[in-house]
C-alpha cells in the first residue's frame, strides 16, 4: 500500500464518525478505546491532545466512543496490572504511549488490537516484525529514534561547543533503552564526545545519582523520554546542567531544549489508526508510521537561568521559544 493511500485511510473520519453515531442512536454499546499511560511524562497533556484528534475525525467522548483511561502513575512495575485492567474490561483497542506501555500491553492480550503513539524501534525492541508488514495485533506509530538519539547529541555541540562529556539518563525499564543509547553512542563518538550512562527506574530516587554524575564533571544531560519526572528537572538546574531530550514535555517543564516528533502529528496518525480498527481493519495489516514532522523546543527562561547563550542562528530553526 502506498503510503499516500495509506494516509487517506487513515484520515476518514468522516464515513467512521457517521457509523459510529448511527451505531450509538440504536442503542448499541459504544465502542470503547483504552488507553494505557506510564504516568511519567504527565499523562494529562497525552490525554488532552489525543482527545482532541479524535474528536476532530468525528469520535465525540461519551456520545459515540468511551474511553478507558489507566495510568501506572510512574511505577513500572503497575503497568502489567493496568493492562490486565483494560484487557478484562473488553475494550475495542488499546491505545499507548512509549515502549513500555506497548510492551505491557502485547504481553496482556494477543487479541485486542494495540496502536502505538508512539513508540521507540518497536522493530529492534521485538513489538512488531517490520514498518511494512508489522504482524500480530500491534500497530501505530515508531518514532526515528536514530535521528532524535544523534540530534540531541548534535545540538549539545552547537549549544555548547566545549562539551567533552555528555550524561544520559536511561530507563532500565524500558526495552528500547538498549538502541537509544546505542544511537547515542554512534552519534556521540562521531563528534568526539563521552557518554556517561545512568540506569535508573521511573520510580528510583536520583539525589545518588545526580550526585555521581557531578563527580564525573558532565556538561550537559540527555533524558530518555520513559523516565522524565519533574525530579530530573529540579535536580539539572540545581547542578546546572542544560537538559535535552526527544521529548517536547522537556522543554515545557523547565529542561534546555527537545527536539522530537510533531506532537499533533503523532496524536493524528494514532487517531486515525483507531478509527480503521473500529472500523475493522486488522493491525497486522496496518503499516506502521514513522512521523514525517519535527519539533525543536527551545526554553529560554531555562538557557538564562543557566547562563546558557543559544546562537542565534539555532533561535531561529526553532518551532517554538519558551520566554
Amino acid at each position: 500500500m502506498k503510503r499516500r493511500e495509506f494516509i487517506m485511510l487513515l484520515c476518514g473520519g468522516a464515513a467512521a464518525a457517521w457509523t459510529i453515531a448511527a451505531r450509538a442512536q440504536q442503542g448499541s454499546r459504544l465502542p470503547t478505546i483504552g488507553v494505557l499511560l506510564t504516568g511519567n511524562p504527565d499523562p494529562e497533556l497525552f490525554l488532552v491532545g489525543f482527545r482532541e484528534a479524535l474528536r476532530r475525525i468525528g469520535y465525540i467522548e461519551g456520545k459515540n466512543a468511551r474511553l478507558e483511561v489507566r495510568t501506572a502513575g510512574g511505577t513500572a512495575a503497575l503497568l502489567p496490572e493496568k493492562a490486565t485492567e483494560l484487557v478484562q474490561l473488553k475494550v475495542d483497542v488499546i491505545v499507548t504511549s512509549l515502549t513500555p506501555t506497548a510492551e505491557a500491553a502485547k504481553r496482556a492480550t494477543s487479541s485486542i488490537p494495540i496502536v502505538m503513539a508512539a513508540a521507540g524501534d518497536p522493530v529492534a525492541t521485538g513489538l512488531i516484525d517490520s514498518l511494512a508488514r508489522p504482524g500480530g495485533n500491534v500497530t501505530g506509530i515508531a518514532t526515528a529514534s536514530a535521528a532524535f538519539a544523534g540530534k540531541s547529541i548534535e545540538l549539545i555541540r552547537e549549544v555548547i561547543p566545549a562539551a567533552r562529556r555528555v550524561a544520559v539518563l536511561a530507563n532500565e525499564a524500558d526495552p528500547f533503552f538498549r538502541p537509544f543509547l546505542a544511537h547515542l553512542y554512534q552519534g556521540a563518538l562521531a563528534l568526539g564526545i563521552e557518554i556517561e550512562t545512568a540506569l535508573t527506574r521511573p520510580e528510583t530516587p536520583l539525589d545518588g545519582v545526580f550526585l555521581e554524575l557531578a563527580k564525573k564533571r558532565v556538561d550537559a544531560l540527555i533524558v530518555q523520554a520513559s523516565i522524565l519526572k519533574r525530579e530530573v528537572l529540579d535536580l539539572a538546574l540545581k547542578d546546572g546542567l542544560p537538559t535535552f531530550s526527544s521529548n517536547r514535555q522537556v522543554a515545557d517543564a523547565g529542561g534546555l531544549m527537545s527536539y522530537s516528533a510533531s506532537s499533533e502529528e503523532v496524536f493524528r496518525l494514532a487517531a486515525g489508526y483507531v478509527d480503521s480498527i473500529l472500523k475493522g481493519r486488522k493491525p497486522a495489516d496496518l503499516p506502521v508510521s514513522q512521523p514525517t514532522r519535527f519539533e525543536l523546543v527551545i526554553n529560554l527562561k531555562t538557557a538564562k537561568a543557566l547562563g546558557v547563550i543559544i546562537p542565534p542562528t539555532l533561535l531561529a530553526r526553532a518551532d517554538r521559544v519558551i520566554e
